[in-house]
């Protein structure tokens, strides 16, 4: 089974940035240690503050969807009702 490379594009509203920038940063070490997480990085554009993204791989699309389901997970997206404008994500497969 091949890798899975995520890109997820997280866009906070203006006045959210703070609270959402804090709660992403509690998802990395907790995630990092999950069973088949190879990378999770984080990263805030430097020309726009409001956007996030993380860019993700795991061993396998199931681990990662165990992953999806985790309750740091969860938590993140109740601490985040209403602070997310645009959330997109990409599953991704290296060709080269």
């Amino acid at each position: 089974m091949s890798k899975l490379t995520i890109v997820a594009n997280i866009h906070a509203r203006p006045e959210k940035i703070e609270l959402v920038k804090a709660e992403l940063l509690k998802l990395v070490p907790i995630t990092r240690a999950e069973k088949g997480c190879i990378t999770y990085d984080l990263h805030q554009d430097n020309e726009d503050p409001a956007h996030f993204m993380f860019y993700e791989n795991w061993e396998s699309r199931e681990i990662w969807q165990e992953h999806m389901n985790a309750p740091h997970l969860a938590a993140y997206i109740a601490a985040t009702d209403g602070a997310v404008a645009e959330f997109t994500l990409n599953e991704m497969t290296q060709i080269d």
